[in-house]
């Protein structure tokens, strides 16, 4: 284990900085109860933690507004959250063909069940959609655009203030899935023009798994699509209609919220802008070197001024799950292979037949030897396996 190359930090990142271990720990020990709903020390002691890590990413995202910052179990939960509530049965929705099954997956079923209609917007030579194909778009019975911040097979960050600004202009709510993105770059709402914000704690943000949430924006209103207890104002017979407890059910997540304080601080201290360099450093070095390697496919990896540190390749002729269980078994490198939950990617990229790409999603604590050590064993690979 400790010599393992783990480059899969685009599924989850991993390790976790050691304050996160220790503070979940700890935290838990101490005041691992429902949060806030007693007036006992540790019950407030845990609603106190909640209500920071609120405020933490309401200013993250700079949001005006802390209780609009919502929990969630993931981001896939929150993008249900999101679309389940926005897009009207029989209505029309804008996305792009970057997108991730926890897009792609909602707005199908309503398209099936409730009558819904889905265009999708596709991505260039260089893995980037173009904002004036949007335009055409726009009807009068439009009422959501989503759009992936940056794609979880080719790294590609979107331009999502020149979409934003068309949403605006023709006043359609804009979601944002910042799955890959959150932790990573500057996440402006306001700057971007995002009405709503779709984040998980266990990639960038450096949490654990089973945490992740919403900003919505000051007025949108995402209707409800679920029921439960909040803690609060038990007597009444319907949900709560203000936010958070809108679009909050039953008791969170408070170990997971412990982790994701203790990641996101740990990130403020680090400063995001210098391990998005650091990442963007890799895997520039990584696609330079892979570029040079006879029998070696990379995927819109020319141009990564705009890029997350995500890339994939294929040996030619060779599958993609073979390359990865080569270099986990022979070279202990730790990648995911397949297709990546983003099926209509492959597809653009005629990968889908031969069934994905070999992903490298580099994080924090990933080093440059270590992206010298993949790139040997990818040679290894190919001068074995590779065709012409």
């Amino acid at each position: 284990m400790d010599d393992l190359i783990y480059f899969d930090n685009a599924a989850t990142s991993f390790p976790k900085p050691e304050i996160v271990y220790e503070f979940m720990d700890t935290f838990y020990r101490r005041a691992g109860v429902s949060p806030g709903r007693s007036g006992y020390d540790i019950g407030l002691e845990a609603g106190q933690l909640l209500e920071e890590t609120r405020c933490l990413l309401t200013r993250y995202f700079n949001g005006n507004s802390p209780e609009r910052l919502v929990f969630s179990a993931n981001s896939t939960d929150a993008l249900n959250l999101a679309i389940s509530g926005m897009v009207k049965p029989g209505g029309h929705v804008i996305t792009t063909t970057l997108e991730h099954n926890a897009v792609l997956r909602p707005l199908y079923h309503l398209s099936r069940y409730n009558g819904v209609d889905v265009d999708y917007i596709p991505f260039d030579g260089n893995g980037f959609v173009n904002p004036e194909d949007f335009k055409s778009r726009f009807r009068s019975d439009t009422c959501l655009v989503v759009v992936n911040h940056a794609s979880n097979v080719i790294g590609t960050i979107q331009p999502l203030k020149e979409i934003g600004r068309l949403c605006r202009q023709y006043e359609v709510p804009f979601l944002v899935d910042a799955s890959q993105t959150a932790g990573k770059i500057p996440i402006d709402v306001q700057d971007l023009n995002i009405d709503v914000v779709a984040f998980t704690g266990h990639k960038s943000l450096m949490g654990p798994t089973g945490v992740g949430g919403l900003y919505v924006r000051n007025p949108v209103i995402i209707r409800h699509s679920r029921a439960g207890g909040t803690g609060v104002k038990s007597a009444a017979r319907h949900h709560l209609e203000e936010y958070p407890y809108r679009l909050e059910y039953g008791t969170l997540n408070i170990l997971g919220i412990a982790g994701l304080n203790a990641g996101f601080k740990w990130l403020l201290e680090r400063s995001m802008h210098s391990v998005h360099q650091h990442e963007t450093h890799l895997i520039s070095r990584l696609a330079q070197a892979l570029g040079q390697i006879d029998r070696v496919t990379t995927y819109c990896a020319n141009r990564l001024e705009d890029h997350i540190g995500v890339l994939s390749f294929n040996v030619n002729g060779f599958e993609a799950a073979s390359t990865g269980t080569l270099l986990d078994g022979e070279y202990n490198i730790a990648c995911r292979t397949g297709l990546h939950c983003a099926p209509l990617v492959h597809e653009c990229l005629k990968t889908d037949k031969i069934h994905g790409t070999v992903r490298v999603g580099v994080g924090p604590f990933n080093t440059a030897a270590q992206v010298d050590q993949m790139v040997k064993a990818v040679r290894e690979i190919a001068s074995l396996y590779g065709k012409p």
